[in-house]
């Protein structure tokens, strides 16, 4: 009973924290023609309750997407028809064709930001809850440690509640989350359609989609493709099948309608390069000109092959020997490529683990800074980081054994007898990342950049990034290729 009062707090601090950076201003707020982010939200709710569903994703007079044309995949488009049936409730002028572009009044906005909240209390958090619940071989209080750490990160709520305001990324992680605890768990069919869920909600979980594949893949190999595991294959296939025709039905009437929708969810001929997203990129741009010497469609290609052979090995591992470890460990690797986090709270490193949310929050801050949310970013980073240093024991926890790395360090001093200063070396390389990240942000607060080089705060923020993922990119790699060996040392101490 104690332990869900408690977890009733946390849940009560993190709606508290994101309702009160909900109350800043928000991308674009007053600055027409596009008037930002928040306004793509709105324009959606008037598009899809104003216009018959084959016209959603089409240009035409009455849907111009050149303005905040709709480019998600067809559940975040039901999820906006949803809202626009609330919001003509409410007021209609909200949503009403043409008239209402740019619409801003204090009672829409409060409408908005209820919207993000209901979305987050009825998926998002109820997962993060329920995963930090059914974590195994720790405490109750680390396991609301955990949920109080999650609900805080900082990135998510900035970009849902500060900079896009009600973009409703909680929402297809909330899905995928739930797609976790059902694999992990064993519902192996619900955690499929949950899955499936939140890549109909939005198409940047395509990059989680290896892990749970593998996974899954792995599972059927594991209780033979000749008995149990055919049957479950099966009933996986048909499960993924039902659910994508399911959301899609609508526009599987002409083939037409599906090319335009799937141009519309996939715009490559944005490039690697908008907004210096793509931080690996950005990064290597700076020492060999790829943007000028490679064309775009190549530029693709080669992206597609170095994140695909990153993977690869994981993968192959998780497939070869599915578990619930490796499938979690396979994910942090997806989670750097995509610069998201929620699953990392259940390994021992947490120095390490916090570095990862610090460098996506580091990577955000361009972004940040653009739309005058310094104080919001100042305030919930450190409400995260004092919540992680308070609950675990961060500067303690760097042994070997607890970086997960004493099975890799024994084959290492096999051939190399002198490589005692691992674990060392990676606290001190903590210091360095933190102190790093601590001065890049001040510095791009207050110092103007070379006029010259006025990218240059943006271009050293996306290279530190870079770096960092790039190191755990290898350390989780580490961890999962030397994760049988240790298993097997345990059992012969056994």
């Amino acid at each position: 009973m104690e332990k869900w009062y408690l977890m009733t707090i946390v849940v009560l601090i993190g709606l508290t924290v994101r309702w009160t950076v909900s109350l800043n201003s928000y991308s674009g707020a007053g600055k027409p023609p596009m008037f930002g982010d928040y306004e793509a939200q709105r324009h959606w709710q008037e598009i899809t309750f104003n216009l018959p569903v084959k016209q959603w994703y089409f240009n035409s007079s009455d849907n111009n997407l050149q303005y905040w044309g709709l480019d998600y995949p067809p559940l975040t488009a039901y999820h906006s028809l949803l809202c626009a049936y609330v919001a003509k409730f409410i007021n209609p002028d909200w949503i009403a064709l043409h008239t209402s572009r740019g619409y801003e009044s204090q009672a829409h906005k409060l409408f908005m930001r209820t919207t993000v909240l209901i979305a987050d209390l009825l998926i998002y958090i109820p997962a993060v809850v329920l995963y930090c619940c059914c974590l195994k071989d720790i405490s109750t209080k680390k396991k609301i440690a955990n949920a109080l750490c999650i609900l805080l990160y900082p990135g998510l709520i900035l970009i849902d509640y500060g900079h896009f305001q009600n973009i409703y990324n909680s929402v297809s992680l909330g899905f995928a989350l739930w797609g976790v605890l059902g694999v992990s768990c064993d519902w192996d069919l619900l955690g499929s359609l949950a899955f499936c869920l939140a890549i109909n909600y939005k198409q940047m979980e395509l990059y989680h989609s290896l892990p749970f594949f593998c996974f899954l893949l792995g599972k059927c190999f594991k209780k033979g493709l000749k008995g149990k595991g055919f049957v479950l294959l099966v009933k996986l296939a048909c499960t993924v099948v039902a659910s994508f025709v399911l959301c899609w039905l609508p526009f599987f009437t002409e083939r037409e309608q599906t090319l335009q929708v799937l141009r519309r969810l996939f715009p490559v001929d944005r490039g690697l390069f908008e907004d210096k997203v793509a931080n690996i990129w950005c990064s290597f741009n700076v020492f060999l000109k790829i943007r000028d010497i490679l064309p775009r469609h190549i530029q693709l290609i080669m992206s597609f092959c170095f994140t695909f052979l990153s993977l690869l090995p994981a993968c192959i591992k998780l497939t070869l020997q599915p578990s619930s470890k490796g499938f979690r460990l396979t994910l942090v690797i997806e989670i750097i490529f995509c610069n998201i986090i929620f699953f990392l709270y259940h390994f021992r490193p947490v120095c390490l683990v916090l570095i990862i949310p610090i460098s996506i929050y580091l990577h955000l801050l361009p972004l940040l800074l653009k739309d005058e949310l310094l104080m919001p970013s100042v305030v919930t980073t450190m409400a995260f980081f004092i919540a992680c240093v308070t609950s675990f024991s961060i500067f303690e926890k760097t042994s070997e054994e607890e970086l997960q790395l004493k099975s890799f360090s024994i084959s290492v001093r096999k051939y190399l007898p002198c490589f005692t200063f691992l674990s060392r070396m990676i606290q001190y390389l903590f210091l360095i990342s933190v102190i790093t990240m601590v001065l890049l942000t001040l510095m791009t607060v207050t110092l103007d950049p070379p006029q010259k080089l006025p990218d240059l705060f943006s271009v050293l923020v996306c290279f530190v990034s870079c770096l960092n993922f790039l190191f755990f990119l290898v350390y989780f790699n580490i961890i999962i290729m030397w994760d049988s060996k240790s298993g097997r040392n345990q059992k012969k101490i056994s």
